[in-house]
C-alpha cells in the first residue's frame, strides 16, 4: 500500500468537486484530511469565524460518514504540516489554492519545505473557475474592468464538477486531533450566535439544495427579483461559497444548463459568478486593493477615518434614520448577510453621504458577515467609494430614500428589520435588539431617530469634496 496522503483542508469544506481530494484518492494509500488553525484563522471576524466552526464541525461529520476524520491542529502551518508529515509517514500533502496574498506566501513556504524533505506537494484550482494568471488582454496584461472580462470567460470551458469519493480509505492509526470545541471559534458572537444560528444553512448538502430550489424557482425572474430586498429572489449561496461548501463551478455548470432551459435569468447569475472572479483576480494581481486605495489618485481624499465618530456608530448601530440603511444593518446582525442591493446602498452611504473611508466599512463587515470573502468585500467597498476597479462614478450618489421607493415600494424591506416605527414589530425586528451588545442600550421601544444627515445635503457634501480633487 502506499503512503498516507495529506489533504490540507481550507475554504473546500465539500466531498464533491474537490480536486485535492481527488487526487489523494487516485494516488492510492491512507488519505489524511486535516485541518490548521494559524493565524489567518484566528485573524478572522466574529461572524466569519463562528461560521468557519460550523462548517468544519459539519465537514467531520461529512467525512466520518465515508469513514474518515477530520484531523485538527493550531499552529503555523509552516511547522504544523511538515511535523504531521513526519508523524504519519505521509508522502504527500495536498490542497486547493487560496488568491490572497498571505495565504499565498504561507503555502509557498510550507511547498518549498515539503520538497526540500523529499515529500510530494501539489495544490489544485477549486476555488475559482479560472486561475488568475490564466485570464489576460491581448497585450497580455490583466483585466481591469468587469465587462470585457466577462466576455473573455463567458465562452470558456469549466471543468464538468467530481464526483464524491465513494470512500475515503483510512490510515492504520490515525493521529491524534484537537478538540474543535476547545478552539471557542464562535466566542466573540456572544449572545449574537443564538440570534443568527436559524439563519444559517450548513454544509455541502444544504447548499446543493440551496441551488437546486434557487434554479427550480427562482433564477427564471432574477434579473428583476435580485434587486428586490424584500423578495426573497437570490440564490443566498454567499455564505456556502466563502468556505467552498459547493464550488463556484457546480454553481456554473448548474446555471448553463439553466440557461439552455429558456430561463432567462440565468445569464445574471452566471455574470454573479463571474463578478465574483474578477474579484479574486484583481486581488491576485493588485493585492493593494485589501488595504489601500486601488486608484493612487485617491489617497489624498479627506475621508473621515475616525470609526467612532458619532456619524459612523450610528451607521453601525443601523440608527442613521435612513430607513433603508438601518434596515440593511439590522439584518446583518440578525442574519449574518445583507442584501446586496442594502450592501451598496450602506456602502455609499457611509462613504459618500457621511464622507467615512470605506476601510471603516470594510472593516466593520469583516466583522458581522458570516458569507466575508476577502475579495469581494475589499472590491465592493472600492467599488461603492470610488476608488477601486471599474468604480461606480464619484458623481454617483446613491439617493437611498428614492431607492427604498423605487426597490421596496411596500415597504416589506423595511418592516421586517425596523421596530421602532411599528406597533406590533417583526420578530427579526426584534431580534436585533438581542443579538447587539448591550453596551449599546437600545432598546425597541425607543424612538426612531432624525436622519444624522440629509439626503440632500450628503450629496452635496460629498460632490463637493469630489469636484475640488484631481483624480
Amino acid at each position: 500500500m502506499a503512503d498516507p496522503t495529506l489533504v490540507w483542508i481550507r475554504r473546500d469544506l465539500r466531498l464533491s468537486d474537490h480536486a485535492a481530494l481527488d487526487a489523494a484518492v487516485k494516488r492510492g494509500g491512507p488519505v489524511i484530511p486535516v485541518f490548521v488553525r494559524d493565524g489567518l484563522v484566528d485573524g478572522l471576524g466574529a461572524a466569519p469565524k463562528w461560521r468557519y466552526g460550523l462548517g468544519l464541525e459539519q465537514y467531520a461529520d461529512a467525512l466520518a460518514d465515508k469513514g474518515s476524520r477530520l484531523i485538527l491542529r493550531a499552529g503555523d502551518a509552516r511547522e504544523v504540516i511538515p511535523a504531521l508529515v513526519r508523524e504519519t509517514g505521509a508522502g504527500a500533502v495536498f490542497w486547493q489554492r487560496a488568491y490572497d496574498p498571505e495565504s499565498v506566501a504561507r503555502d509557498k513556504d510550507v511547498k518549498a519545505a515539503l520538497k526540500d524533505a523529499g515529500v510530494v506537494a501539489d495544490s489544485f484550482a477549486g476555488h475559482l473557475m479560472f486561475e488568475p494568471w490564466s485570464v489576460e488582454t491581448k497585450q497580455g496584461e490583466f483585466y481591469k474592468v468587469y465587462t470585457p472580462f466577462w466576455k473573455s470567460v463567458r465562452e470558456r470551458l469549466v471543468q464538468a464538477p467530481l464526483s464524491a469519493p465513494s470512500s475515503l480509505p483510512a490510515p492504520d492509526v490515525w493521529p491524534k486531533s484537537e478538540a474543535l470545541s476547545d478552539w471557542k471559534l464562535g466566542a466573540a458572537m456572544n449572545r449574537g450566535a443564538a440570534v443568527v444560528r436559524p439563519f444559517v444553512q450548513l454544509g455541502e448538502q444544504a447548499a446543493q439544495s440551496r441551488l437546486g430550489v434557487f434554479l427550480a424557482s427562482k433564477v427564471a425572474e432574477y434579473d428583476r427579483t435580485r434587486d428586490l430586498p424584500g423578495t426573497d429572489g437570490t440564490s443566498n449561496l454567499s455564505e456556502n461559497l466563502a468556505l467552498g461548501e459547493i464550488s463556484p463551478a457546480q454553481c456554473w455548470h448548474a446555471g448553463q444548463r439553466a440557461l439552455q432551459d429558456g430561463k432567462a435569468g440565468a445569464e445574471t447569475f452566471l455574470k454573479e459568478l463571474v463578478w465574483r472572479e474578477f474579484a479574486y483576480h484583481l486581488m491576485w494581481h493588485t493585492p493593494r486593493i485589501l488595504t489601500d486605495n486601488w486608484r493612487e489618485g485617491w489617497s489624498a481624499f479627506p475621508w473621515n477615518e475616525d470609526d467612532r465618530s458619532t456619524e459612523v456608530m450610528a451607521w453601525m448601530q443601523g440608527r442613521t434614520g435612513i430607513r433603508f440603511v438601518d434596515a440593511a444593518m439590522r439584518e446583518m446582525y440578525v442574519t449574518g448577510r445583507m442584501h446586496n442591493r442594502g450592501r451598496m446602498i450602506v456602502a455609499s452611504y457611509l462613504t459618500k453621504h457621511l464622507m467615512c473611508h470605506w476601510r471603516i466599512g470594510q472593516k466593520w463587515f469583516e466583522d458581522c458577515l458570516i458569507d466575508w470573502d476577502p475579495a469581494s468585500n475589499a472590491m465592493g467597498w472600492q467599488w461603492s467609494a470610488g476608488s477601486g476597479p471599474d468604480a461606480t462614478p464619484y458623481f454617483r450618489v446613491f439617493n437611498p430614500v428614492s431607492q427604498l421607493d423605487k426597490f421596496d415600494k411596500g415597504r416589506g424591506y423595511v418592516s421586517r428589520w425596523l421596530a421602532e416605527e411599528y406597533g406590533s414589530p417583526h420578530k427579526d425586528a426584534l431580534a436585533y435588539f438581542d443579538a447587539i451588545p448591550r453596551s449599546w442600550s437600545m432598546d425597541a421601544k425607543d424612538s426612531y431617530p432624525d436622519p444624522i444627515v440629509q439626503p440632500d445635503e450628503g450629496r452635496k457634501r460629498a460632490l463637493d469634496a469630489y469636484q475640488n480633487r484631481t483624480f
